[in-house]
């Protein structure tokens, strides 16, 4: 039977909304596979902003946040997204030095999109290969804070720290990580419950 875990997803003012609502996705359908079949849901996962107060997306959308960093100081996942809104949480000394914090005792440190600079600025993927979205590489790459940023990949593990590519590329990751936590057929089952197979407009017959 697998574990019950707390799964954290960092959420802040102009953050890129599909970085994480495609893994908030993921992890909750992942639930509600197990409901179907063991009528439980082992994983809790939680939406963080840093002062618990709702936040407004990249794009708009408004979303309330589950908790603040103040309420949590353990979490077996950890997932920050990117956006925008990354520029001014590099700067955000009490966010990075949480990340840092719970970090520590995470099973797996994750992000999406431009959310590998908080992970490298904070600690958690200093030294470490990671990847980001394709636009972002150069900047990345010219903080020196990672061994190695690679392109042309989904996403990339070292170690216990996952991150991925840009914005959809997050979804890809999340389901890794659910085949990882709860096995690859428990995965492929939460990718069916999800009906993701893409077959993108410009690459696939109408």
């Amino acid at each position: 039977m697998s574990r019950e875990r707390t799964i954290g997803i960092l959420i802040f003012d102009d953050a890129e909304e599909l970085d994480f609502v495609g893994p908030y996705e993921v992890f909750t359908m992942s639930n509600e596979m197990f409901a179907r079949s063991e009528n439980r849901r082992p994983d809790k996962v939680v939406l963080i902003s840093e002062t618990g107060k709702t936040v407004t997306c990249a794009k708009g959308m408004r979303v309330e946040a589950m908790a603040s960093i103040a309420d949590v100081t353990k979490l077996d996942l950890l997932l920050v997204p990117g956006g925008q809104g990354t520029r001014r949480e590099v700067n955000n000394k009490p966010l990075l030095d949480w990340i840092s914090r719970v970090a520590g005792d995470c099973e797996w440190v994750t992000s999406v999109c431009t959310g590998a600079m908080l992970l490298t600025a904070a600690g958690p993927a200093r030294g470490k290969r990671v990847t980001t979205h394709w636009a972002f590489v150069d900047t990345l790459r010219k903080r020196g804070e990672a061994s190695e940023v690679v392109e042309r990949l989904r996403y990339v593990r070292d170690g216990n720290v996952v991150t991925s590519a840009g914005v959809s590329a997050g979804i890809d990751m999340a389901l890794w990580l659910v085949g990882q936590m709860h096995g690859e057929g428990h995965a492929r089952a939460t990718q069916i419950g999800m009906q993701y197979d893409p077959a993108p407009p410009y690459a696939a017959s109408v």
